[in-house]
C-alpha cells in the first residue's frame, strides 16, 4: 500500500476530489479513485473527503492507494537514449523502428512502454508516474521527442504545442540538388485520394487540406543529394516528407512518397521482408535533431539536441563518395 499527497494547482480550484486524483494519478481511472474516495481513504487538509467534495487551490489532497493501477501501461524493457531529464521532463532519442504509442496492429513495442519501464524503475511503485507525449515521430524518423512526467507538464506542454509556439528542426538527406541555400514551402497537405488512408499529399485533390510551412536550408550539397535542414512551422502528419517530395526532392530512402509527391505504387502496403528504398539507408533519412520550447514549469526557453544516428552518418558518406 502506498500513499500520496498533492497540492490543488490553480486551473483544478473547485473539481472534485475524485476528479483532481484522476489528473493526478493518470495510472488510475477516476472509477477506482472515486471507490478509495467513498472507502475513506482521501482526505483534503487532513480531514477525511465526502464522495461528492470539491477542493480548491491551495488545499493538500493525499490518498491511500489500496489497490493497484488499473490504466497502467504495459512496461517493457526497449532501448531509447536520454537527452534531458528533470523532476517534470523526460527528454528522449527515439530510435528509427520504434513506433510512439501501441495500436491495434502494434500492441506492444513502443515508445510509451519501454518509458513506462524507465519510469517504473525510478518510481516507488508501478504506475506512480505515466508517459505524457504530446507530439510524435513516424516509426522510421529517429530523434528528439519531449515527454512530461506529471500532469501539470503535460497540460502546459500541450498547450504549446496546439498553439504553436514550440521550435523543431529536423536533418535530412534529399535526392537531388536542391538549388537555393534557404527557402520555404508552403504548401497546403491533405490526405491523399489514392493509398493507405494515412498517407498525405499536396496535389489539389487531397481531402481536408490545411495550410503548411516549412522553412529549410542546405547544410551540404553532393553530387547527386543534399543535406537540408528543415524547420517545420505548421505540424502536418507528414510534412517535411511531403513537402520535400512534392517540390521533387524526395527524402532518401522514404517508402511512400516519390518525385513531385507521387505515392510509390509498389510501396503503399509495407509488406514484410520488402527491400530497402534506398541503397544508403534502411529507412528514410530523416532525423529531430533539436526541439526548443519554454520549459511549462521554470519558464525558461530550452533547446534540446539528438545527435545524428549512425545510420544516417553512414549514408552521408556513401553519398558523398559517389
Amino acid at each position: 500500500m502506498h500513499s500520496t499527497t498533492a497540492v490543488v494547482e490553480r486551473y483544478l480550484s473547485g473539481t472534485r476530489v475524485d476528479t483532481f486524483l484522476a489528473r493526478h494519478l493518470r495510472s488510475y481511472t477516476a472509477w477506482r479513485l472515486h471507490r478509495l474516495v467513498r472507502a475513506g481513504q482521501v482526505t483534503v487538509n487532513g480531514a477525511v473527503a465526502a464522495p461528492d467534495q470539491r477542493v480548491f487551490a491551495g488545499e493538500s489532497v493525499s490518498v491511500r492507494l489500496l489497490e493497484p493501477p488499473d490504466n497502467l501501461m504495459p512496461a517493457e524493457e526497449i532501448t531509447f537514449g536520454i537527452v534531458h531529464e528533470d523532476e517534470w521532463l523526460l527528454i528522449v532519442d527515439k530510435p528509427a523502428g520504434l513506433i510512439i504509442h501501441p495500436s491495434g496492429q502494434n500492441p506492444s513495442g513502443a515508445l510509451t512502454n519501454a518509458i513506462q519501464y524507465y519510469l517504473d524503475q525510478n518510481s516507488d511503485f508501478p504506475g506512480q508516474k505515466k508517459p505524457g507525449i504530446v507530439h510524435r515521430l513516424d516509426r522510421d524518423t529517429s530523434g528528439v521527442v519531449a515527454t512530461a512526467k506529471d500532469h501539470l507538464s503535460h497540460r502546459l506542454l500541450s498547450i504549446q504545442f496546439q498553439r504553436e509556439r514550440i521550435a523543431k528542426s529536423y536533418t535530412a538527406i534529399v535526392d537531388g540538388n536542391v538549388k537555393q541555400d534557404e527557402g520555404t514551402i508552403d504548401l497546403p497537405i491533405g490526405r491523399a485520394r489514392s493509398g493507405a488512408s494515412a498517407l498525405m499529399s499536396c496535389q489539389a485533390d487531397a481531402l481536408d487540406a490545411k495550410a503548411s510551412k516549412t522553412n529549410y536550408e542546405v547544410l551540404e550539397r553532393y553530387p547527386r543529394h543534399t543535406l537540408i535542414c528543415a524547420r517545420p512551422r505548421t505540424g502536418r502528419l507528414h510534412q517535411i516528407r511531403v513537402h520535400f517530395a512534392t517540390i521533387g526532392h524526395p527524402i532518401v530512402g522514404d517508402e511512400f512518397y516519390g518525385m513531385l509527391g507521387a505515392l510509390k505504387p509498389d510501396r503503399e502496403v509495407v509488406v514484410p521482408g520488402q527491400p530497402p528504398a534506398s541503397p544508403y539507408i534502411s529507412r528514410q533519412a530523416l532525423h529531430a535533431t533539436e526541439i526548443s520550447f519554454s520549459h511549462p514549469i521554470l519558464e525558461e526557453w530550452q533547446t534540446f539536441v539528438a545527435p545524428l544516428p549512425d545510420d544516417i552518418e553512414q549514408a552521408i558518406e556513401l553519398i558523398r563518395g559517389l
